[in-house]
């Protein structure tokens, strides 16, 4: 495990950014009927997800989130030293989605870019770069991390495709001097690499679509096996009990495994963030859209203790303790249809 301590960095907004297109418990019961498709429900608390909409891509998801968020804060695009972006369904094979997104939010020619390409605890590992780089940097930081993963899952694959939506989260950071600490723990184990995967390359077959392949009991066992030690490394690199916390912000994988890790952690039930009835397993995007979505209020009102963890393929997990707020803004914007520039996003408010 790595552990560390990252101080002197202020997070001073976060834009949660969905697309229209919904699928719901109705066309699931189309595709596996009725009584499968509510059984399925109950069992991971998602009865909806966000999917994109034919042409549109992860960078548009994650432009809208990033032109609100810089709107709120009324931060110049000339004014951002450095971009991270998160996520694993890129627009292309290349360029990097960092370097498409650096042209068309216009940021400056001399601005620092870096793509990382994790997924469940992406927003964690991205978080850790982010905040350590502009230490070095100086100046204000971008992290922006999504997927669009519906774009890889089988429709009939009762597995996965009622799990799975899309999504992308837009945070800001700052050099402040006098910002506490965040206290970080990450790790890996690459032998879980098989039970969670898209094969491509060379080992994708070119006469079959990429897909994703998910062994849900290996993950559930994994996140049990991993993810308490390293919540408990977080929370002692800052000096907190589990107590201290306000909120619990797991990645909104399995309705039930998070209440089940809540539970196992000492954690009330009302402290644990469950936000994925309407969104699904967003990957990347789960940690920030369940910020924006059940946290936004009172993370503009004041400051909160957080720990938040996001776990998964790779095997990846990554855990954080960190005070958050008071924040500029904590929201959600809607891109609505087959709509790509940015600015035709809206609040979530609005669209719903």
């Amino acid at each position: 495990m790595v552990a560390s301590r990252i101080e002197g960095i202020a997070l001073r907004g976060i834009v949660g950014c969905v697309p229209e297109g919904r699928e719901g418990l109705e066309d699931l019961a189309r595709r596996f009927g009725d009584e499968a498709a509510h059984r399925i429900a109950a069992a991971t608390g998602i009865e909806s997800r966000r999917i994109v909409a034919p042409g549109q891509c992860t960078s548009d998801l994650a432009e809208a989130a990033a032109r609100r968020l810089l709107d709120g804060l009324d931060w110049t695009p000339d004014s951002v030293d450095l971009l991270v972006v998160v996520t694993q369904t890129h627009d292309h094979l290349l360029p990097g989605t960092a370097s498409v997104l650096h042209r068309r939010l216009g940021l400056r020619k001399g601005a620092a870019v870096i793509d990382v390409t994790h997924g469940c605890s992406g927003f964690v590992y991205g978080l850790w770069v982010a905040a350590g780089l502009l230490r070095t940097v100086g100046g204000r930081a971008l992290l922006l991390v999504g997927d669009t993963t519906s774009r890889l899952v089988d429709p009939d694959d009762r597995a996965v495709a009622p799990l799975f939506g899309d999504g992308a989260g837009a945070t800001a950071l700052e050099v402040d001097g006098g910002a506490p600490a965040m206290s970080f723990d990450l790790g890996s184990d690459g032998a879980g690499a098989p039970y969670l995967s898209v094969e491509g390359g060379a080992m994708r077959r070119p006469d079959l679509p990429a897909r994703l392949f998910m062994d849900g009991t290996q993950v559930f066992a994994f996140t049990l096996r991993e993810v308490p030690a390293s919540i408990g490394t977080a929370l002692e690199g800052a000096g907190w009990s589990i107590d201290d916390i306000d909120h619990l912000v797991l990645h909104q994988a399995n309705a039930q495994m998070i209440r089940h890790l809540g539970r196992k952690l000492g954690v009330a039930t009302e402290r644990t963030v469950v936000a994925l009835q309407d969104l699904g397993n967003t990957s990347s995007a789960s940690i920030p859209l369940a910020l924006t979505a059940a946290l936004g209020p009172s993370l503009t009102d004041g400051a909160r203790r957080l720990l938040l963890s996001g776990f998964g393929v790779g095997w990846s997990w990554g855990s954080v303790a960190l005070i958050m707020g008071p924040l500029a803004l904590c929201e959600t914007v809607v891109l609505p249809g087959n709509k790509c520039p940015a600015d035709s996003a809206v609040p979530a408010t609005s669209a719903s």
